[in-house]
């Protein structure tokens, strides 16, 4: 029993993981999934082993809880993704076992949760980058547990998940080595991680409770999920069908009172449109003329744009060449905007999936663009160049974030553009691409987490599901079903007001890593004394 109780421990922690993460309904689970991981470090001494058992642990809880992402036309590229995101998380878990083992347990459990909190924001910052895993996010579908997201943001989730899980753990411990009465353990001991649990429910609830949606002018906003096969749009000869279904569906509810119509990513020029012609395009025409029956509307929709460099030495490192090598181009997954007038607005997409629409630092090995993975992106990916940073409404003075698909679940970049003047959230997606698995479904919750850290309306239109409206307390509301064509009409209020975090940025993950580097620092220091004795004792 001895021998397999660490491989045990490692499935035991990879299902409570798996078990608790949405969108499945054991989310209080998460509570005690880092215990099985903890026991580890207790009974496997060995560096060796114990990387062996944590890299099984995440190994399983990643493919359990993302196998989707390998729903493609290359089923492989989603292992690899899921044996790289392993990797690296098991980095902060190493670092854990490594301090503790020199600094001892108080210090090694103070490490882990630095060391892990620096190595989300890492994850969320680099080219790597894959956040769909942040503990924080686990809570997604409870939005009534962590209001208070709107002074931590996600890693105020991380944090408390790790807290918990160390508290518990030591609370067994304890209870195991000191035989004591049941009661006194109760008052003495048991009470501390019961109350680390309660009170952030208790918080959550009171600013539940005391919350006021913004009052203020409203807006009609109609959203469009034309449910179009993602494998089959970017065919050449479907655009003037697709945009056909779109105008039709988008007339079902739209009418003089409607500020916005929301398409989802890609939903136009599907084959790229070169973005200096944009505006005398046949279907913007066609989409003007929509638009002179409403003319207090506005579209926003999703994009292929093209961008051509006309000072070639101007152009980005990893910008497309022309077949005569004259013309440097770069190709832009975009939102935008497009209203009777000839002026259009255009968003770039700034955080793009790695391996689907950016080679990591390709820059450095030019030699990978050729190796883009087919999840649902283009051969040598997209650029990088900026757009707008927000879509405003002239008249009105409403600025909208358009975050398209991946870039919904980046909290601080969301929170960034808040702070710039965004109004109105909308997310333009197109989750087809990994059919009717658990990704939509995960992908629709995180939006929740978006609207309480800043306290907007989010307006969500996926392709194919789910699109729906988010309130700013995180409720889910007029939720389409996945694979089913529809049009939502919903009245939202732009917000003007700021969150603690939307005005100071996640303090938590920048705490966390000064503290990471003084353990580091620290470490180095006490080799290196430890040596000086050595040495000068010989």
């Amino acid at each position: 029993m001895k021998r397999w109780l660490p491989i045990l421990l490692s499935l035991a922690g990879a299902l409570l993981l798996w078990a608790a993460w949405p969108t499945a309904p054991f989310t209080f689970l998460i509570f005690i999934a880092f215990i099985p991981l903890l026991r580890l470090a207790d009974i496997v001494p060995h560096g060796g082993r114990f990387y062996g058992c944590i890299f099984l642990a995440l190994f399983f809880w990643n493919l359990a809880t993302t196998w989707w992402v390998g729903n493609t036309t290359v089923p492989a590229s989603g292992l690899a993704a899921n044996l790289i995101n392993t990797l690296v998380m098991s980095v902060p878990l190493m670092g854990y076992h490594r301090s503790r083992t020199r600094l001892g347990r108080t210090a090694g459990y103070f490490a882990l949760i630095v060391y892990w909190l620096t190595f989300e924001f890492v994850h969320l910052n680099w080219e790597f980058s894959w956040p769909w895993l942040s503990l924080g996010n686990v809570f997604a579908m409870h939005p009534s547990w962590v209001q208070w997201y709107e002074y931590t943001g996600v890693s105020g989730g991380t944090l408390w998940v790790l807290l918990a899980n160390i508290m518990i753990y030591e609370t067994w411990r304890q209870r195991k080595q000191y035989a004591v009465p049941f009661s006194t353990f109760l008052w003495k001991t048991a009470w501390k991680p019961a109350a680390l649990i309660i009170i952030p429910l208790l918080l959550s609830s009171l600013i539940q409770y005391s919350f006021k949606v913004p009052a203020g002018p409203t807006a009609k906003v109609v959203i469009v999920q034309p449910n179009i096969d993602p494998y089959d749009k970017f065919a050449e000869e479907n655009e003037q069908a697709q945009l056909d279904k779109l105008l039709s569906l988008s007339a079902k509810e739209t009418d003089s009172t409607t500020k916005y119509i929301v398409w989802p990513e890609t939903a136009l020029f599907t084959r790229g449109v070169w973005e200096h012609k944009l505006a005398y395009e046949n279907e913007t025409e066609r989409i003007r003329q929509f638009l002179r029956s409403h003319p207090q509307a506005t579209l926003i929709s999703g994009a292929t744009t093209l961008k051509r460099y006309d000072v070639v030495d101007e152009a980005p490192v990893l910008s497309r060449s022309a077949e005569d090598g004259n013309l440097r181009y770069d190709v832009f997954n975009s939102a935008i905007q497009l209203d009777t007038s000839y002026a259009v607005q255009i968003y770039h997409k700034a955080k793009l999936v790695p391996g689907v629409e950016l080679i990591p630092y390709a820059r450095y090995m030019s030699f990978m663009k050729s190796l883009a993975l087919d999840m649902g992106g283009i051969s040598g990916g997209y650029g990088l160049t900026p757009g707008v940073a927000l879509l405003e409404d002239v008249h009105t003075h409403i600025k909208v974030l358009p975050t398209i698909c991946y870039e919904s679940v980046y909290g601080e970049y969301v929170a960034e553009h808040v702070r710039r003047g965004a109004n109105l959230l909308f997310i333009i997606t197109n989750d087809g691409w990994w059919g009717d698995t658990e990704g939509h479904r995960q992908h629709a919750q995180y939006a929740r987490l978006r609207a309480i850290e800043t306290r907007r309306w989010v307006a969500r239109s996926a392709n194919t599901g789910i699109s729906c409206v988010v309130d700013p307390m995180g409720r889910l509301q007029q939720p389409l079903p996945y694979w089913k064509e529809g049009v939502i009409s919903a009245t939202v209020t732009p917000g003007d007001t700021f969150t603690f975090y939307v005005r100071f940025g996640d303090l938590i993950s920048k705490a966390a890593i000064v503290c990471c580097l003084m353990i580091i620092l620290y470490s180095y220091y006490l080799k290196f004394t430890r040596k000086l004795k050595l040495t000068n004792g010989n």
